[in-house]
């Protein structure tokens, strides 16, 4: 079975993370908790924002308002499914005494956001200007 197909059964059945390694110390389970928490936060603002570009900024052409919008519905998505991943990945690390896994995904989040930030920027900066 692959590693992946492992962590996504670990999704729906944390119990069984019981069979990977010892348990850690409960200040590290609680402190991914938490970490997991803030990734949920940063999806939910993501989702939040996709849906304020699409019913609050209807002077944008169609076009560029479902695309702002889209892409951050799906950076949220995306985000919210990462975390339950990481949380999962995190958890069997520590169970197992390796290191804690290293992922692209904050990169990837943050040039995301950043992009549409700066699409956001240039719409501001010609909508005042026209």
């Amino acid at each position: 079975m692959t590693d992946f197909v492992r962590s996504l059964r670990l999704w729906f059945a944390p119990r069984r993370m019981g069979d990977e390694g010892e348990t850690p110390d409960y200040r590290f389970s609680l402190a991914n908790e938490r970490t997991f928490l803030a990734w949920i936060r940063t999806a939910l603002a993501l989702i939040g924002g996709g849906f304020a570009v699409d019913q609050f900024l209807p002077h944008l052409g169609w076009g560029v308002r479902v695309g702002l919008a889209l892409a951050l519905l799906a950076a949220g998505a995306l985000c919210a499914l990462r975390a339950v991943n990481h949380w999962v990945r995190c958890e069997r690390a520590m169970r197992r005494k390796e290191d804690l896994p290293v992922s692209r995904f904050p990169t990837v989040l943050s040039l995301a956001v950043a992009v549409v930030a700066v699409a956001m920027l240039v719409i501001v900066v010609l909508g005042r200007g026209g």
